[in-house]
């Protein structure tokens, strides 16, 4: 149990007595799941500080902006969270296809700081993580571990990240500027499909008492942050895009498998419209599709095994994205020769041409597979796909220059400009995609077997009842319960108390 956060009672008193004296000296304060999924509520007298800090500081309070409701400064709150429709002119598709914007959180630019936090809360108010003489250990192939790294500052304690040395530049030059020391940053082999090369760095650093592993791919806190969060904040975006278009139906939410924690917003716009949910993954590395494997490059979005808090049993389809496709979409919305083709060949509006930067490579990935999903199911204008901009290409500078060096050589001109868009977004074909039956979700879920019971430790008993829905509907009973564990410690703290 202690490996997948489900407590929901006190552990260790004496670690939690630790964590709240840290706390006090640290000046912080802890926001509830309900908190990020309804930032209105946040006290006031927080939300008036909030105004002088610094959204990409390591200050306590940035945990109250750990929400999709950020306005566009991510200093103030919006009522709606930011989002962009891409228009037909772009994707080739009358669908409506809208992206939520990650790059509006704090720290990090990108929606993983909010699993990080999903995931370390409930160990600190159950007494199972010690800021004082634990050191938190974050595994990635992503920004979870830069949103770990960031959380773990903010509460005074070592934070380590662990991924792939071959991802982006940019990652790592974050993460020297906010790691405590440099041995803080652990590159395991490979790149984005070597997950197991990350459980095998983290099984060694699980060794030593004084690590505690906040792996992602296995904690529900994962799960029940972004059902809960981003579910919450993706229903508002479909309400906003909705308004004054009556025939507007929400048809399906996209998003790369990863963790399996943004696809758990999935769940909640299933219950809550029917939408169909669509896992997507790289077609480099066809885990789900084929039961395949290999080596791309559409970073943050993992592979080569199925997680834990992947509710694969409520999964409608699978589609497969080329690394090609989103090296080359990256490289298009992110140069000037791709920006002057999109407005003067393709007729997109250049404001919207402007803010293709909000858009990283997994993104990119995910705009992909909405485009083809729409292509599948014959979408027409009425039709609603939404998926997220996990982050922007602040991260990807170095991916362009990659990218342009790989598949143009060197070159990128109004010639590759049209190419790049003509087969991947206007072209896009209905290949790689598999529309889920029964059968197909149990062999998909079977195939997490390998991963968690054999080489994991998960008890078969806990792996087999993840084939109920009643499983994951039971898991949001985990969050009022924490809630309350931690509006009692902010009010042991006492912190909270003294910004009034």
């Amino acid at each position: 149990m202690a490996r997948l956060g489900l407590e929901t009672h006190l552990i260790d008193r004496d670690v939690y007595q630790r964590t709240l004296a840290r706390f006090r000296e640290a000046g912080v304060v802890l926001p509830t799941f309900a908190e990020l999924e309804e930032p209105s509520t946040i006290p006031a007298p927080i939300l008036r500080r909030l105004e002088d800090v610094d959204p990409d500081a390591p200050h306590p309070l940035n945990l109250f902006r750990v929400h999709w409701f950020n306005d566009a400064s991510r200093r103030g709150r919006a009522a709606t969270p930011g989002a962009i429709e891409l228009p037909s002119e772009l994707t080739g598709s009358p669908a409506r296809i809208v992206l939520a914007l990650g790059e509006r959180f704090p720290m990090i630019h990108a929606h993983k700081v909010l699993a990080a936090y999903g995931c370390l809360a409930p160990r600190v108010v159950t007494g199972q993580f010690d800021p004082t003489r634990h050191r938190a250990i974050w595994p990635s192939t992503g920004n979870y571990c830069r949103g770990g790294v960031a959380i773990s500052r903010i509460l005074g304690c070592r934070g380590v990240a662990v991924l792939p040395e071959n991802m982006s530049r940019e990652r790592f030059d974050w993460l020297e500027r906010w790691v405590a020391e440099p041995s803080d940053i652990i590159r395991t082999p490979g790149s984005e499909s070597n997950v197991k090369e990350i459980y095998d760095a983290c099984a060694a650093l699980d060794r030593d008492p004084a690590n505690i592993v906040f792996n992602q791919f296995c904690e529900y806190g994962n799960y029940l942050v972004h059902r809960l969060c981003t579910g919450a904040a993706l229903e508002r975006v479909f309400h906003a895009v909705a308004k004054d278009r009556p025939r507007a139906r929400l048809a399906a939410f996209v998003s790369a498998t990863g963790s399996a924690g943004t696809i758990a917003a999935g769940d909640h716009l299933k219950s809550a419209f029917g939408a169909r949910i669509a896992a997507v993954e790289a077609v480099e590395c066809p885990t789900l599709l084929y039961n395949g494997f290999g080596e791309h490059n559409i970073q943050g979005i993992g592979d080569k095994h199925v997680p834990l808090i992947h509710n694969v049993m409520n999964t409608d389809a699978v589609i497969g994205v080329s690394d090609h496709a989103t090296d080359t979409l990256l490289t298009l919305f992110n140069t000037d020769e791709g920006r002057k083709y999109l407005v003067e060949r393709r007729s997109v509006d250049p404001a919207l041409v402007a803010e293709l930067g909000a858009f990283g490579i997994s993104s990119i990935g995910n705009i992909v597979a909405a485009v083809k999903y729409a292509k599948y199911f014959d979408l027409g204008p009425d039709d609603v796909v939404l998926t997220v901009a996990t982050d922007s290409a602040q991260m990807y500078g170095s991916e362009v220059v990659k990218a342009t060096r790989r598949w143009f050589g060197n070159r990128f001109d109004a010639v590759s400009a049209g190419e790049t868009w003509g087969r991947y977004l206007g072209g896009a074909g209905v290949d790689h995609v598999l529309e889920l039956s029964h059968v197909d979700r149990k062999r998909i879920f079977n195939l997490g077997y390998f991963t968690w019971v054999e080489q994991q430790g998960v008890s078969l008993e806990d792996f087999s009842a993840r084939a109920k829905q009643s499983f994951w509907d039971g898991l949001l009973d985990l969050a009022p319960a924490w809630d309350a564990m931690i509006d009692r410690f902010n009010a042991e703290s006492g912190v909270a108390a003294g910004l009034s």
